[in-house]
Order: structure tokens, then sequence, then C-alpha cells
């Protein structure tokens, strides 16, 4: 075996900052620049320059909600999972609510069916559904009826 052909034993390691000037990287300035406010400390991530932060700038949400999402989004269904209902199945809201084991709070958001996966039962849905998924309903043998 050759000297060279040795897996390689040690990692090299971080690099250590301001170990006096025989280190290489140590001394003077330590990799930081000259003068200016970056140099003398650490800053807080949120720090604006001076600027009056996002934080104050935003206005204040008064009320009894005001710590609950402003917009909810609707949950999203795949096309693989309404392989599970029978054939000839209306699916609505509330039956999607049932399946998913849902409590009406949840469920409020409402359901959108998205175009993932393939569909291989003929269904109705009344449920919202992307432009794609509505093709892959009506491809499979089935009917969508718009829901707003």
């Amino acid at each position: 075996m050759l000297l060279s052909q040795l897996p390689k034993s040690t990692k090299t390691g971080k690099k250590r900052l301001g170990r006096g000037y025989g280190s290489g990287v140590g001394g003077h300035t330590v990799g930081r620049g000259q003068k200016g406010q970056k140099t003398r400390g650490v800053m807080p991530v949120w720090f604006e320059g001076g600027q009056l932060p996002i934080v104050r700038r935003t206005p204040f949400i008064k009320g009894k909600h005001r710590f609950q999402s402003i917009n909810v989004q609707p949950i999203s269904v795949n096309l693989d999972f309404l392989n599970k209902f029978d054939d000839k199945t209306v699916v609505s809201a509330a039956v999607l609510a049932e399946r998913l084991k849902l409590n009406p709070q949840e469920a409020k958001a409402g359901f959108k069916v998205v175009a993932t996966g393939k569909l291989e039962k003929s269904l109705e849905v009344e449920v919202l559904a992307t432009a794609g998924a509505v093709k892959l309903i009506e491809k499979a043998g089935g009917k969508y009826v718009f829901v707003k």
C-alpha cells in the first residue's frame, strides 16, 4: 500500500479567528474589515439600519381573534385520495370532512381538489378543484359541479 493511497483520516476544523498574529487569521481586525458598526459587535438580525422597524410599521390588529390567521387556505385533497370512494359517489365538503375525520372548525376552511396522482373512479365532485383536476375528473368519466 502506498502512502498516497491511505484513506483520509482527519477533517479540517472550523477556522478559529482572533487567536493571535501567528495563526494567520488573528491580530488587528480578524477578518471583519476596518471600522464600522459590524466590526464592533453583534447586531440583531431584525435591525434595519435605524429606520422604523417593520414590527412597528405594521398596524396593530385589535380584537378577540387577532392571533388567528387572517386568510384561511382550503385543505388540499389529492386525486389519489378520491380513489377511496366508490363509483358514482357524490363527493362534497361534508363527505370529505367525515372521511378525513375533521371537526367542523377544521373543515370550515373548505377543500380543494388538486391534480396530483391518478383518478380511477367516476365520481361527482362538488368541491373546489384546479383546472387540471377538473380535466382528470371528467377524463375518468366523472362529473364536476362548479362550487363557489
